[in-house]
């Protein structure tokens, strides 16, 4: 999910596309593990994808998500197990999306599983990178996957947003399913803040829950509130 206006940044660059990028680069290499000189150059991929979560469908799904949910990823990077292997499934979670189809997640993680052996990086790595990327159908990871919370955490993170940020954030969903008539649009988005109040807890980094949970569940609540009574 989007993440808000307010992520900190540690670094202060005029292209954010070019920090994504520096920031691909040195992830992929951080999830080769060691240097292969027959590796293929990692900013082909980057570009690829970039163009991915810049397609003109996408209203909420974009670069200011992902780079919202590597900045969290960051904030939580001390509760992962293989912090690489986390960033990866950022990059790869939402870079199949077309908003009228189911398969998102899993088109993504298949995604994930052809480029990742191509860049050089080993088999355990990538099936957990396509695990993870599925693991966002539900953000339930199980309590002895920090990589699943860290992952989970970040990409819910929006949800915690000050209430304009919120808003902005719900509008914006909204715009991505303009195509829906107002009634299925309410039934449905009505289901998925339901399902996701239904968690015990919506944050499963110590970290994470302190600071996002009561704002989370509350704007959640304001939601649904509002779409119940229209």
């Amino acid at each position: 999910m989007a993440g808000m206006t307010s992520v900190s940044r540690t670094a202060d660059t005029t292209d954010p596309a070019q920090e994504l990028r520096q920031r691909w680069a040195v992830t992929v290499a951080k999830a080769r593990g060691t240097k292969n000189p027959s590796a293929p150059d990692p900013a082909p991929y980057a570009d690829n994808l970039l163009s991915r979560w810049r397609e003109p469908q996408r209203r909420y799904h974009t670069v200011d998500h992902l780079t919202a949910v590597l900045y969290r990823i960051d904030e939580l990077a001390q509760h992962a197990d293989d912090l690489p292997t986390v960033q990866l499934a950022a990059w790869f979670h939402d870079a199949v999306y077309r908003p009228d189809r189911s398969e998102n997640e899993e088109r993504s993680a298949a995604l994930a599983e052809r480029a990742l052996p191509e860049l050089g990086v080993g088999p355990a790595r990538t099936a957990e990178v396509a695990r993870l990327v599925r693991l966002t159908v539900t953000h339930d990871p199980a309590p002895d996957d920090p990589d699943g919370e860290v992952l989970c955490d970040a990409d819910l993170a929006v949800l915690a947003g000050s209430p304009d940020e919120y808003a902005a954030y719900a509008a914006a969903v909204r715009a991505e399913y303009a195509f829906v008539p107002d009634p299925d649009f309410l039934a449905g988005r009505s289901a998925v803040l339901s399902q996701l109040l239904a968690l015990p807890r919506l944050f499963r980094t110590p970290r994470g829950y302190d600071r996002w949970e009561h704002l989370a569940r509350r704007n959640l609540t304001t939601e649904l509130d509002l779409l119940l009574g229209a």
